[in-house]
């Protein structure tokens, strides 16, 4: 009889093995308090570094919608989206939360590692924790960004509630990302060096600053491309609910939902394949 046989045999289990998926799973959401208290301690703990505190939340975004909102104001000229401030407004602040739960979500084992090593129990609550961190500061910048609706002319009205289900699955999609990253970077430290150019590279190519229907028009197959977007969906279902009063958007909702399902899923089973790797985080 092999070792492992006599340790099954006596109900003695290895430290740090990978239990089943359904049982990491509940593992998780058994420290579900823990992960909103991390969340919420790491969202005051940065805030309290700078002089202006919870401000820099929306400062930031504000100043990336004025800056880039200029420059490809003008550079696109007549092609340019029918009120364009606020079309960049949405764009930027929902972008925002995108670019923080992929970067936090890479980072949440390896910038952990003492933690990791330390304390037993399911590494799956690093990144929710962080996606939970960028959750938890998008709620202002999301209120904020509905006060620069109406200052720049756009009437309030019921649809604008939209954006929480929207929002919903946003997060659901970020969550497998970050899950994908988290792994990623854990074999693959430079990997967070190459997010940097991925996020650059996604901010200019996801309809952020621009309207893939006016700007493309003359190329079709790029067209078909950003139909299943799904950063690109998401900004044009929360512009539709928020701009023109949109009521129906079937084929956004149809992709935006397709890509949360298959992020979260491919996400988690990929996350919890290397369980037992992230303990040895060095």
């Amino acid at each position: 009889m092999t070792v492992a046989e006599t340790a099954e045999q006596h109900g003695l289990h290895r430290v740090g093995a990978r239990p089943t998926l359904g049982r990491y799973l509940k593992q998780t959401w058994e420290r579900r308090t823990f992960i909103y208290e991390l969340a919420k301690a790491r969202v005051q703990s940065q805030n309290q570094r700078n002089r202006l505190g919870m401000l820099w939340v929306v400062i930031k975004p504000t100043l990336n919608a004025l800056m880039y909102g200029f420059i490809f104001g003008v550079l696109q000229g007549g092609n340019k989206p029918a009120d364009f401030p606020i079309f960049v407004v949405i764009g930027v602040f929902l972008f925002e939360f995108f670019t923080s739960s992929m970067n936090g979500g890479a980072k949440s084992i390896t910038g952990n590692a003492s933690f990791v090593q330390s304390l037993a129990f399911p590494r799956l609550a690093l990144p929710v924790a962080q996606v939970t961190q960028g959750a938890l500061t998008l709620m202002p910048m999301v209120a904020v960004m509905f006060i620069y609706a109406m200052i720049l002319g756009t009437t309030p009205k019921w649809t604008w509630f939209m954006i929480i289900p929207i929002l919903l699955l946003f997060t659901v999609f970020n969550m497998g990302v970050a899950l994908v990253c988290a792994r990623i970077t854990v074999h693959i430290r430079d990997f967070t060096n190459i997010l940097q150019i991925i996020s650059r590279m996604l901010f200019y190519t996801s309809g952020v600053l621009f309207g893939a229907d006016r700007l493309l028009s003359q190329w079709p197959w790029m067209l078909a491309v950003f139909d299943w977007h799904p950063i690109y969906q998401t900004l044009e279902l929360a512009r539709g609910y928020i701009m023109n009063d949109h009521l129906l958007q079937p084929r956004g909702w149809m992709v935006v939902s397709i890509w949360a399902v298959v992020s979260i899923v491919v996400g988690l089973i990929y996350f919890w394949k290397a369980e037992e790797r992230y303990g040895r985080v060095d």
